[in-house]
């Protein structure tokens, strides 16, 4: 089995690329941006079927390990990951999932919102190793900022990284004091 590539982005696809390493070229699918020449180590999660073998590729073993979780959930499989994983960030992803937020989930394209709500109740508990600690009186706080801002027309996948920092650096914050701090942060000043 396969752990890990190292070596030359040598063709870019949809969603794969072409790594050469040592004069072989493996057909790589990985939802990380890469440019082409550019030499890269992706952690590599080996899939067979009866019909092909294909290689997942990661630059780092978190992302890894979120593939895998998600191709537990019944209804994800490996094409599915990926695309979740090509939508949202590894970090974001994990946050949405430990903190219940299915419309982020359900931001990826093919993905509604029962497969969301399935992801989140599936995985919700396996997420105990990473930090998503928002502050002890204000774990609420996240998604009544998020709906917040969406009120007022921006995106959840343009607003959700910094609503996280916001919520995590101000810890005892409520909404009222997070909505200001967050339009200042989208604004540059």
């Amino acid at each position: 089995m396969i752990g890990k590539l190292q070596g030359v982005i040598d063709y870019i696809g949809t969603d794969f690329v072409i790594l050469m390493v040592n004069g072989v070229g493996y057909k790589v699918y990985t939802p990380e941006i890469l440019r082409l020449k550019e030499n890269v180590a992706l952690w590599i999660e080996t899939i067979v079927r009866e019909d092909s073998i294909r290689l997942f590729g990661f630059s780092t073993i978190a992302g890894q390990n979120l593939f895998n979780q998600l191709t537990t959930v019944s209804g994800v499989g490996p094409k599915v990951a990926m695309a979740i994983m090509s939508t949202i960030k590894t970090d974001t992803l994990m946050t949405a999932i430990a903190t219940g937020d299915a419309k982020t989930i359900a931001t990826t394209p093919g993905v509604g919102k029962k497969v969301a709500e399935k992801i989140i109740v599936e995985l919700k508990n396996k997420m105990g190793g990473a930090n998503f600690d928002f502050g002890t009186d204000n774990g609420g706080a996240l998604p009544d900022l998020l709906a917040a801002l969406e009120s007022l027309g921006y995106r959840r996948m343009d607003i959700i990284d910094m609503a996280q920092k916001l919520v995590s650096n101000n810890p005892d914050a409520d909404i009222s004091k997070l909505v200001p701090l967050a339009l200042k942060e989208i604004s540059g000043k």
